[in-house]
């Protein structure tokens, strides 16, 4: 047990990690489902980024509070009520204050409760570490994903459209590549960031996880 204590990163390890080789969309291709279907506009791609780093830095951080106090036996039955407060209250904020995000987003946001990332850093390291780790590596994680789906809506709103963030950008010859827009659009783009990250930094997932 101590082995494992000592063998966990800083605070600056958490995020250079999380943000990197451990990316959980480019090396452990988590989250996708929403990387698909909310990434054609920038400004949907924005706002579920958020909407997930809040979810999963404050999930994390009540799942390390209360985790001396989680039966065993039931800790993912726990793990998944907590998860699910925060996204009620995230999706509860956007349907009072911004009603029309809310309903561009779709059921997305509620989808949150599912997301691999969230109930996989809660299980992985936070139920294990102390608050402000946990806090830091949800957060991280959260960042992570938000900073590659952001990536993947810039080239499909912008290559798919023509647009970025509702503006034009391309004089009114410009011909779209529509089929971007599209869901196998989508898993093309992904495919591309994933092939040039890894060929840019071959480095990327080659290291084994800390949490072994």
């Amino acid at each position: 047990m101590a082995a494992l204590q000592n063998s966990k990163p800083g605070p600056m390890g958490i995020i250079r990690d999380a943000l990197g080789k451990d990316n959980p969309v480019l090396v452990q291709v988590l989250g996708i489902c929403s990387a698909l279907a909310i990434t054609g506009l920038v400004s949907t791609t924005l706002v579920m980024g958020l909407a997930l780093m809040i979810v999963t830095s404050l999930s994390c951080l009540m799942v390390s509070v209360l985790r001396s106090t989680i039966p065993y036996r039931v800790r993912l039955m726990v793990q998944m009520m907590v998860i699910s407060v925060f996204v009620i209250l995230v999706h509860l904020y956007l349907r009072a204050y911004h009603l029309e995000m809310s309903k561009a987003l779709g059921p997305y946001v509620g989808l949150i409760i599912t997301n691999c990332i969230v109930l996989g850093r809660c299980e992985a390291f936070a139920i294990r570490s102390k608050p402000l780790p946990a806090f830091l590596d949800g957060l991280a994680n959260g960042a992570g994903y938000a900073l590659v789906l952001l990536f993947i809506a810039v080239i499909r709103e912008l290559l798919g459209g023509g647009t970025l963030l509702g503006h034009s950008v391309f004089p009114a010859s410009f011909q779209p590549a529509m089929f971007l827009k599209t869901a196998p659009g989508a898993f093309l783009t992904l495919g591309v960031v994933v092939w040039v990250v890894k060929s840019i930094w071959p480095q990327t997932g080659a290291a084994p996880n800390h949490e072994g």
